[in-house]
C-alpha cells in the first residue's frame, strides 16, 4: 500500500488554468501516483466549486474551505495586533485545522507536503505525528511584497513594507523547521539562500513543465481574431495585480504609438476576472479585453506576438512558456524572464523601457526573427518537462537531496 501524504494548499488545484494552480495541479497529480493523498485546500473563486469531483480522482479524501475574500482581508488586519504576517490570519480555517489534525492522527501520517507559505501554519511548531515535511514556497512571496511596497502610496506601501518584513522572517522560520524547501526555479532558490542562508543545505528547485502535446502550434484551432487584424495578446488572470500593472503600462504607454504606425494593430488582453482598471483599457483605439475564455491557445496561435512587459514579478511566468511552447515571438521584460533561461534575440526578445519594448514588435511585424518561434518552442520541450522535473520533490521529501534533473543537490 502506498503511504499517506498530507497535501495542503492555498489554492484547489483545478483546473489548471493558472500560474499556481498549474504547478499545484501538476504536484497534485504526481503525487497521487505515489502516495495516499489527503487534500486540503481554499476554493475563492465561486466557479471552482464545481471540480471538486475531479480534484477528488486524486485522493483518498479532501477537505474544501470557502474563502470569502472579502472576509478574509478583514481577519487579515488581526496581524497588526498580533505582528504575525498579514497573510497568516487571511488564511487560517479553524475548520481546516480540525480537518488537518484529524485526518493526521487517525490516519497516522508521516508525510506532509505544504503548497505556499501561508499552509505552513497548520503543521509548523504542531504535535502532529508528521516525520518528514517539504514545503513548495513557490516563489519567495516576501519579496512580492516589497516589489509591491515601491509601487504603491502610502498607507499601502506602509502596509506592503510591513507585510514584506514579517513574511520573510516567516519564511525563515518555516524553512527552518521543515526538512525541504523548494521553489520554482534555481534563481528563485539561489535568492532564498542568500536571505535565510541557515537553510540553504535544505532548500532547492524543480522547473515547472509545460504539456507541449497540448499547448502545440499544429492543433487544429480556429481563430478569434478578424482576418485584416494584426495581434499583440498577453495572458493571464487579470485580478492579479503585477498582470494589471503590466497591461496598463504597456496599452498606455507603448501600444499607442505602434497604432499610429499601423492601424491594423490590436491588443488582446486575454483571462479570467479583468478588473474596472483593466476593462477601461478598452477606451484606447485597438485594445480588446476578454475576460475569462474557455482556451487560450487559438489567442496564442494567431497573434502576431504574444507579450509580457511585467514590471512586478517573482518566480517563472507561465504565460511566458505556454507562448514559447505555442512558437510564438515573446517579447517580454527581464522581470518577466527570472527562471527562464532563454537567450535573446534567440528563444525570446528581451527590452526594458517603452522605447526597446516598441522597436521590438516594430521589427516583429516586419518579419524580422522568423524563426524565433521554432527555436522558443525546443527550448521548452527540452527543459520544461512535469516527468523530468517532478521526481525532484519525492526525492527531497524521502531523502533530503534534490536530483540531477529538475534541481541540484544542495546547490543552486
Amino acid at each position: 500500500m502506498k503511504p499517506a501524504l498530507l497535501f495542503l494548499s492555498h489554492r484547489i488545484p483545478f483546473p489548471p488554468n493558472k500560474g499556481d494552480k498549474i504547478r499545484s495541479f501538476h504536484l497534485l497529480k504526481y503525487l497521487s501516483e505515489h502516495y495516499r493523498v489527503y487534500l486540503g485546500a481554499f476554493i475563492d473563486d465561486a466557479e471552482d466549486w464545481q471540480y471538486r469531483e475531479q480534484v477528488r480522482e486524486y485522493c483518498e479524501d479532501c477537505c474544501f474551505v470557502r474563502l470569502n475574500q472579502r472576509r478574509a482581508r478583514l481577519k487579515s488586519l488581526f496581524g497588526l495586533i498580533t505582528g504575525e504576517p498579514l497573510t497568516l490570519p487571511y488564511f487560517f480555517s479553524a475548520a481546516l485545522a480540525r480537518w488537518t489534525r484529524s485526518v493526521t492522527t487517525e490516519q497516522g501520517i508521516q508525510r506532509a507536503v505544504i503548497y505556499s507559505a501561508a499552509m505552513a501554519q497548520y503543521v509548523s511548531g504542531t504535535e502532529l505525528p508528521i516525520e518528514r515535511k517539504l514545503i513548495d514556497f513557490v516563489d519567495i512571496d516576501s519579496d512580492k511584497w516589497r516589489q509591491y511596497s515601491a509601487r504603491k502610496r502610502w498607507p499601502m506601501s506602509w502596509i506592503y513594507r510591513r507585510e514584506a518584513k514579517r513574511l520573510l522572517a516567516y519564511e525563515r522560520h518555516v524553512a527552518a523547521d521543515f526538512d525541504a524547501s523548494l521553489f520554482v526555479s534555481s534563481a528563485e532558490a539561489g535568492m532564498f539562500q542568500r536571505l535565510a542562508p541557515e537553510v540553504a543545505s535544505k532548500t532547492g528547485f524543480y522547473n515547472n513543465g509545460v504539456n507541449v502535446d497540448y499547448f502545440s502550434p499544429d492543433t487544429d484551432l480556429v481563430t478569434p481574431y478578424s482576418p485584416q487584424d494584426k495581434v499583440l495578446v498577453f495572458t493571464g488572470a487579470m485580478d492579479y495585480w503585477p498582470n494589471e500593472d503590466a497591461v496598463c503600462w504597456f496599452a498606455e504607454q507603448v501600444f499607442p504609438s505602434l497604432k499610429k504606425v499601423d492601424s491594423s494593430l490590436k491588443l488582446y488582453i486575454v483571462g479570467s476576472n479583468p478588473t474596472e482598471t483593466v476593462q477601461s483599457l478598452e477606451k484606447i483605439s485597438g485594445v480588446c479585453v476578454t475576460g475569462r475564455v474557455l482556451d487560450v491557445r487559438p489567442y496564442l496561435k494567431f497573434a502576431a506576438a504574444a507579450v509580457a512587459p511585467m514590471r512586478v514579478a517573482r518566480g517563472i511566468q507561465n504565460k511566458v512558456l505556454e507562448a514559447m511552447a505555442m512558437a510564438k515571438p515573446v517579447i517580454v521584460t527581464p522581470q518577466a524572464l527570472e527562471g527562464i533561461a532563454a537567450e535573446h534575440g534567440q528563444d525570446v526578445l528581451v527590452a526594458d523601457d517603452e522605447a526597446a519594448l516598441g522597436a521590438l514588435v516594430e521589427q516583429v511585424l516586419a518579419g524580422q526573427f522568423s524563426s524565433i518561434g521554432k527555436t522558443a518552442r525546443e527550448k521548452v520541450t527540452r527543459d520544461f518537462s512535469w516527468d523530468d522535473n517532478l521526481p525532484n520533490v519525492t526525492s527531497w521529501l524521502e531523502y533530503g537531496r534534490g536530483s540531477v534533473s529538475g534541481g541540484t543537490d544542495h546547490e543552486v
